[in-house]
């Protein structure tokens, strides 16, 4: 990684300000600025076993009939701790735990990272045992974690050492000897886990998540999300998912119940009091049939207006952002019915600038790329030091070695000082040789009254595309509203109106789907003809 010294950071902080009059330089130094709290605990672990050890009987996690109380987790935890040190795993290696969402999972997630070591999240029933490969090719240690019904999936060596948890647990079930460990000093700076997204080489990236970066969400308001004792917290996101982490260390964390889905979402969001969810997995779900929920946190993808709106009227909501980079969200926001939808502002211990080109902080109402930076900022790609160095860079602001990371994401300072996120450089294409913003394109279609979700599509160069919901949207009003307020080749070509939109593993658009629908369509075999059949 690469680092600045305190001579640097201060020339370089002086050229991304200076440019700018002395009250907009004072104004952004405070709004881009998280206030600073402290950590109750170094590691997430700690937070946990603080919990187990001041209500050992309560539950921490239900999953169809079976339960688990806080005390038997952590002793369960520590029992397969011991075991995996007999296999040889240490402080500081990278463990595969290839599950499915089940108590189980608590447990070897909770072993991993009591032995100092960081656990590598994979849903083995829906991940191509392709990319198992490559995982596991870069991981440290031999060991696998994984469920019996799930061994035969894995792409296994030839004797390579793999812990069947559920078979673990079953040979001497909620034992009541004390287990203790015997393992080095907690290291805030450890890996607590590695997420692994999709590279644009094929190969995926993984992001090296540290304990500081987790308890300084998680263990801070509004991260928080306000859970306490007593509480229930659905647990519904495919666990390689960041926000799955949101899910399960922050309820565990505050000595709440995690209620374990299933197939149906709807049924635990009927019974918890806090989830946290994707704008789309929110969309499928009615809050008049969430009686107990208290507070919603979304994430992951831009949020429509309208569904902000809806589920503000009902609980306390927040909508966040950030990418994996910067720790599951490094801005929250807690949004009021009717009010502009904002991502907020940074949390706690966190930075956040927007900034041109030139790396220069842009002014007020102006938009330019959003940058990270604090203690939610990761260590980097594991085993990527290239792509490392590309998208993390020396914290102008901060200065003292720290490290801010490239969000890729457009937005702007609010005049309340909140920031606006107005979709991603990804998102930019160029139609007809004009530059046009996909998700601007996409809040203007979720603006015509009935529409309540929309996608929009480059289809080709010459072309867009936009999917709506539900299927009864008046497609020439919605065509007429946007052929009114945007310029011409930012309207769509087709627009298609369907019940629901398609989503990926991680409760994300699958805008590939949608594109393949759009061009298996009719209407995109004309569009495709009409260019010569150029995608």
């Amino acid at each position: 990684m690469i680092s600045a010294t305190a001579a640097d950071s201060g020339f370089a902080c002086t050229k991304a300000l200076g440019h700018l009059p002395i009250i907009q330089r004072n104004t952004l130094e405070s709004w881009g600025c998280g206030p600073a709290r402290p950590l109750p605990y170094a590691c997430i672990h700690l937070a946990f076993e603080a919990q187990a050890a001041a209500a050992p009987q309560q539950i921490a996690a239900l999953c169809l009939e079976q339960s688990i109380s806080y005390e038997q987790l952590n002793r369960q935890a520590n029992r397969l701790a011991r075991h995996l040190i007999e296999q040889g795993v240490v402080a500081g290696d990278t463990v595969a735990l290839f599950v499915e969402r089940s108590i189980p999972m608590l447990v070897g997630l909770l072993a991993v990272l009591k032995i100092g070591a960081a656990y590598v999240p994979q849903d083995a029933r829906i991940t191509p045992p392709a990319q198992l490969t490559m995982i596991l090719e870069t991981l440290s240690s031999a060991v696998v974690l994984t469920l019996s019904g799930l061994k035969d999936r894995l792409p296994l060596a030839a004797g390579q050492p793999c812990v069947c948890l559920d078979e673990f647990l079953a040979q001497q079930p909620w034992v009541a000897e004390e287990c203790l460990l015997d393992v080095a000093a907690p290291d805030p700076a450890s890996l607590c886990f590695v997420l692994f997204t999709s590279g644009t080489t094929g190969r995926p990236n993984g992001v090296r998540v540290t304990h500081r970066n987790v308890c300084n969400i998680l263990l801070t308001a509004p991260g928080n999300l306000g859970i306490k004792p007593g509480m229930s917290v659905g647990q519904i996101l495919n666990i390689a998912f960041d926000m799955a982490a949101w899910e399960i260390l922050g309820c565990l964390a505050h000595g709440a119940t995690l209620l374990i889905r299933q197939q149906d979402i709807g049924e635990t969001a009927r019974h918890c009091q806090v989830l946290i969810a994707t704008p789309s997995i929110l969309a499928t779900l009615d809050p008049r049939q969430c009686p107990t929920l208290e507070v919603v946190a979304v994430a992951g993808e831009p949020c429509p207006q309208a569904l902000a709106d809806r589920w503000a009227a009902h609980c306390t909501f927040y909508n966040g952002c950030g990418p994996t980079e910067t720790t599951i969200v490094n801005t929250l926001h807690r949004h009021v019915p009717g009010a502009r939808l904002t991502i907020g502002k940074p949390t706690p211990n966190n930075t956040v600038y927007v900034l041109d080109e030139h790396g220069q902080a842009c002014a007020p109402g102006a938009v330019g790329e959003m940058w990270a930076g604090g203690d939610g900022v990761t260590a980097g790609y594991l085993h990527n030091p290239l792509l490392t160095a590309q998208r993390y860079r020396p914290d102008p602001f901060l200065g003292a070695g720290r490290m801010m990371f490239h969000t890729r994401d457009l937005g702007r300072w609010t005049d309340e000082g909140a920031l606006e996120h107005l979709g991603r450089v990804d998102d930019q294409v160029k139609v007809r040789g004009f530059r046009v913003e996909l998700d601007a394109l996409a809040t203007t279609l979720e603006a015509c009254g009935a529409c309540s979700r929309a996608v929009a599509l480059k289809f080709d160069s010459q072309h867009l595309v936009a999917f709506v919901t539900p299927a009864t949207v008046d497609i020439p009003a919605a065509r007429q509203y946007c052929a009114q307020r945007l310029a011409y080749y930012c309207v769509p070509a087709v627009i298609f109106a369907v019940d629901l939109l398609p989503l990926t593993a991680r409760g994300k658009v699958d805008k590939a789907l949608l594109l393949q629908w759009a061009r298996d369509s009719e209407e995109g075999r004309q569009l495709l003809l009409s260019t010569g059949g150029r995608a």
